[in-house]
């Protein structure tokens, strides 16, 4: 089964430094796993409607958390992207309201 636009992009990460990039349109989404840039780019432009110039993607591994003295365990690894719109793309809203 194919994962749709919607499976691709989990959610906008809202950060200081995500805020700072909006001002050259950069965005930055938390991203399935297993997506690569071209998915994510078609994600994005089919959900938000924009113009996609560049993705740059990072994995994240799951920090080791321990809860006593043996419990231990691993926070979900996940990945983040940055996706950069071309000069003369529209601004995404949902961003709009944060600055």
């Amino acid at each position: 089964m194919a994962a749709t636009a919607y499976d691709i992009i989990i959610r906008p990460i809202i950060s200081e430094q995500s805020m700072e990039d909006i001002d050259s349109k950069k965005y930055v989404f938390e991203v399935l796993p297993g997506a690569n840039k071209i998915q994510i780019k078609e994600a994005v432009e089919k959900i938000f409607g924009v113009t996609v110039e560049k993705v740059n993607t990072l994995n994240y591994d799951g920090k080791l958390k321990r809860t006593g003295r043996y419990p231990e365990g691993r926070r979900k690894a996940w990945k983040k992207a940055v996706v950069k719109l071309t000069p003369d793309s529209k601004s995404i809203e949902l961003f709009e309201g944060m600055i």
